[in-house]
């Protein structure tokens, strides 16, 4: 688990450094292949520097730091949670074949599809081998052996949810407060600072920041957010499916079919 872990944080470490350093510069509209016309009579104003992201990110202020962690947790999140949660590892389809097949045919027994479970692993192999020990009881006891047992296992897949749900809504928060700072430091700057020149660099200093941080506060957020429901309704959908199997899985075990199983074989032999 640990090596995982690490594995995940250091994909996605590399992936917020090149978000931070990407790109260089933002696109500029200018005409190069123009042929010159006739001499302007001024001068044109020297054209605006180019700012990379990462320079908009220390623009930003202290509180971009906050940002940034956001950010980084829910890129790791999200890539753990897109490994997790594919179907072929939380219902490999090949064992859920394998293991109605042979309890249809009457291959295995308790102990066989206790053992099946087990090799296997994944998380419908859980709640299928919590009801294989109820193996022969009344379909009730079975079905609710399964719907305890998908019921701890539709919790391990709703993990880390809630860290997404979080930051979709502390993101837009702290970009907020960015935005009041920005503006208290604004105005603070007016009132301290002498000459018109240097109230306006102040003032656009601080408005600047402001808007930074709330930009940046957004944009985690709304991925965030479209990431959480996503993911919410990836769970929901394979709990349907998990659940559709426990109740073929009752119908095969339960002590009703099992009579029913022998009645029939019964009648086949005579």
């Amino acid at each position: 688990m640990l090596p995982r872990i690490a594995t995940y944080l250091s994909i996605a470490a590399v992936l917020l450094v090149l978000l931070l350093s990407a790109g260089g510069s933002f696109p500029r509209a200018a005409a190069q292949d123009q042929p010159a016309a006739a001499a302007p009579a001024e001068e044109a104003p020297p054209p605006a520097a180019r700012k990379s992201m990462l320079s908009f990110f220390w623009d930003g202020g202290p509180l971009m730091f906050p940002i940034a962690v956001c950010s980084f947790v829910l890129l790791v999140v999200i890539f753990e949670r897109f490994i997790a949660l594919r179907r072929g590892r939380v219902i490999p389809g090949p064992f859920v074949k394998r293991v109605l097949e042979q309890m249809e045919s009457g291959q295995v027994d308790r102990e066989k599809a206790l053992k099946l479970c087990h090799e296997n692993g994944s998380p419908v192999s859980q709640v299928i081998a919590a009801a294989v020990k109820k193996w022969g009881r009344t379909s009730v006891e079975v079905e609710q052996a399964f719907l305890d047992s998908g019921e701890r296992v539709a919790n391990q897949l709703r993990r880390n949810l809630r860290i997404m749900n979080g930051i979709s809504q502390v993101a837009p928060l702290l970009g907020l407060l960015g935005t009041v700072v920005g503006m208290i430091l604004s105005f603070n700057g007016l009132s301290t600072t002498a000459g018109a020149e240097g109230q306006r660099e102040m003032l656009a200093s601080g408005i600047a920041q402001a808007l930074i941080t709330t930009a940046s506060g957004m944009f985690i957020a709304i991925p965030a957010l479209i990431a959480y429901l996503y993911f919410v309704g990836r769970v929901d959908q394979l709990v349907i499916e998990i659940d559709a199997l426990g109740q073929q899985i009752v119908e095969l075990i339960s002590a009703d079919a099992l009579a029913e199983s022998r009645a029939a074989k019964r009648s086949k032999a005579a």
